[in-house]
């Protein structure tokens, strides 16, 4: 049987073996669900950049910039964080360059990896789906906040799990743990979300609707992944 396993941050991926299986990185809150609602209505594709100087250079070469650090929108930049900013009529078709906190630094730490999936809860079920017909074993990566755990994206990690429960295996006490979590909180995550640090620091910025939206499952059917070149496309 196949195996799911959940790195809690990015600071442990390196206690996991990665070459060998199929990540799926996540960040709920925002960038990965940003990333999902953009590919799924019109974006072209997605570059995931670690450093905002990185994001600038591709601006300069035409790219739409797009980025927060701290929960803000960078300084220049056409688009922020917020998945509404991802599904506007002016971003389909175009290319665009991303970084954040946490997120696109996930994704470069899990470069190793056979394939690299975009998670989100907007297409939970998807992702589900395409592990179950894939022949490797499966880990989360949570992209968490600056280092730390955070609650959703091992909600996230829960969730997944539980829709793999059939045909992938608890590979380490994360995936576990996470799935237990998920069962506490699963039919109101909004409000298990409300004292969470991440819930309280976009609640400061007036950030509720994306949160809000971010905590909905299953609003597209897409799977985001990372091709050679370092793009984001979807899954045909």
């Amino acid at each position: 049987m196949k195996k799911i396993s959940v790195c809690l941050t990015p600071q442990l991926l390196s206690l996991y073996e990665v070459s060998d299986k199929v990540v799926v990185v996540v960040d709920i809150l925002r960038a990965t669900s940003s990333i999902t609602a953009g590919i799924a209505t019109g974006v072209k594709s997605i570059i995931p950049v670690a450093e905002v100087e990185a994001c600038r250079a591709l601006q300069a070469q035409g790219y739409l910039a797009a980025g927060e650090r701290d929960g803000k929108m960078v300084e220049g930049f056409t688009l922020g964080n917020s998945p509404f900013d991802y599904m506007a009529d002016h971003v389909k078709g175009k290319t665009i360059a991303m970084t954040t906190t946490n997120g696109t630094l996930a994704i470069h730490k899990s470069s190793k990896a056979k394939e690299i999936l975009i998670g989100s809860l907007l297409n939970l079920t998807a992702i589900a789906n395409y592990l179950k017909q894939q022949p490797y074993d499966a880990l989360v990566v949570c992209a968490g906040w600056k280092g730390n755990f955070n609650l959703e994206d091992t909600l996230f990690a829960g969730a997944l799990v539980e829709k793999l429960t059939d045909h992938f295996a608890f590979d380490d006490d994360s995936a576990l743990t996470s799935f237990y979590l998920f069962q506490a909180a699963k039919n109101d995550l909004m409000n298990f979300m409300r004292n969470s640090s991440h819930y309280r620091r976009l609640k400061h910025l007036d950030i509720v609707d994306d949160i809000a939206f971010c905590l909905s499952i299953d609003h597209f059917d897409v799977v985001p992944y990372l091709v050679e070149g370092g793009e984001i496309v979807a899954k045909k």
